[in-house]
């Protein structure tokens, strides 16, 4: 999968966030978005990710040589791209097990539920509410879910947040070994995050 953004701006009100934007993220290759609080890098990950519309440009996916949609809302992108992000809320009143088959109805997992959790060091919590769950906690949950699906665009916002040394450890871990065959973009001004990378973006070049 191979994503190219054209021209492409966003606005709130009267305000650009971001404008012409052109860039090419390659498919399996690792990309980073940096730049301050506040400067656009995650609203530039939910464009991507069709989360939210763009106002002028284009956002095109291709497939293949001979797909493409320019659609990033479409149901057929939707099953691409997995996302973890600190404002997308789990759902707190099941436990991880029956989240993670919930999410699974919709986008198939690459491994079963009980392999992920043991993966992700959460296995003693399986048949906890999420709402028990810590902040750390919380957040490998939501990592699994994007890391373990069966899609070859990853989109990861601020991963490490409330991930303690050994999370962010895990964090490496899952990058090196369940990567190597997607398109990773990541979100972040932590360098610790996106020192992978083989390209970075600043956001403030496209003010």
């Amino acid at each position: 999968m191979q994503i190219t953004l054209t021209n492409t701006g966003k606005r709130f009100n009267r305000e650009w966030i971001f404008r012409g934007v052109n860039f090419e993220f390659a498919a399996k290759g690792k990309y980073a978005i940096t730049g301050s609080n506040g400067s656009g890098k995650s609203t530039l990950l939910q464009v991507i990710a069709g989360s939210l519309t763009h106002n002028e440009g284009t956002v095109s996916f291709h497939e293949g040589p001979l797909k493409e949609n320019n659609d990033p809302t479409s149901t057929s992108n939707f099953q691409h791209i997995s996302l973890a992000a600190p404002y997308l809320d789990l759902i707190e009143e099941m436990s991880a097990t029956e989240f993670l088959s919930f999410h699974q109805s919709f986008k198939p997992l690459s491994i079963t539920t009980t392999e992920v959790l043991q993966i992700m060091q959460l296995e003693k919590a399986a048949n906890k509410q999420v709402r028990y769950f810590s902040s750390g906690m919380k957040q490998r949950l939501k990592l699994a879910q994007a890391f373990f699906c069966k899609s070859p665009v990853l989109l990861l916002d601020e991963p490490t947040t409330n991930l303690d040394s050994d999370g962010v450890a895990l964090y490496h871990t899952l990058i090196k070994n369940f990567t190597p065959e997607k398109l990773v973009i990541i979100s972040s001004n932590d360098q610790q995050e996106y020192n992978f990378c083989e390209e970075v973006i600043a956001i403030g070049d496209y003010k």
